[in-house]
Parts: structure tokens; sequence; C-alpha cells
């Protein structure tokens, strides 16, 4: 089992950056494919990026694609996520999430997830 804890969120201006954090308890968190998802007010959870368990292939939505940048470093059980040019529509909940699946396709379904944090608040104001 995996347990995930996001931090970094916070509030922040139109044009402007933010680093979000995810440490991961246990001893195989590079037998993870990491993803990150976010929920904004009244609408469902939706994925924004997720990356190989080892670093080296990355996938995002296309609404981040340009602006965000997935990471991780397995030494420190952390995965990142960088936020660049944010936008008010950015403002949402952010969620980690581990799949023990390990699939070369990128998966960007709620459900093919196995363990998720508490989230951390991102708002960026206009």
């Amino acid at each position: 089992q995996v347990q995930l804890v996001e931090s970094g969120g916070g509030l922040v201006q139109a044009g402007g950056s933010l680093r979000l954090s995810c440490e991961a308890s246990g001893r195989t968190f590079n037998r993870y494919n990491m993803g990150w998802f976010r929920q904004a007010p009244g609408k469902e959870r939706e994925f924004v990026a997720t990356i190989r368990w080892s670093g080296g292939s990355t996938y995002y939505a296309d609404s981040v694609k340009g602006r965000f940048t997935i990471s991780r470093d397995n030494a420190k059980n952390t995965v990142y996520l960088q936020m660049n040019s944010l936008k008010a529509e950015d403002t949402a909940l952010y969620y980690c999430a581990a799949d023990r699946a390990l699939t070369l396709v990128p998966r960007t379904l709620e459900r093919e997830y196995d363990y998720w944090g508490q989230g951390t608040q991102v708002t960026v104001s206009s």
C-alpha cells in the first residue's frame, strides 16, 4: 500500500507559477506510474499529467501541455508538478495518484489509479 501526501498549493496571480509535490510512503515508489488530477468546484475530476515509473515518459492533458511539467525523484519518493503561466481556469484541488499497472500506455482515467492523496488547493486569481 502507498500513502500519498501533496503539498505546494496556494494562491497565485494569473501568469504566475507553483510547484506541487507529492511524497509517497513505502519502498516501492519506483514500481508505480504516477499521475496528477484536478477537480474544480462543480466539475468532475480530470486528468492533468502522468509519468512512467522510470521517469522516462510523460503525457499531458491538452489544456496544460506546454505550461505544466511532471517529474519524479525516485530516491526521494516524490513526484512533482511544475505549473507555469497559470490561468484562472487552473483553479482546482490537485490530487496525485499511483498506478500499480506499470503500463507503457499513459493512463488518464481515475479508475485506473489505485492510490490517491488528499489533495492540495491551487487558486489562481485573474
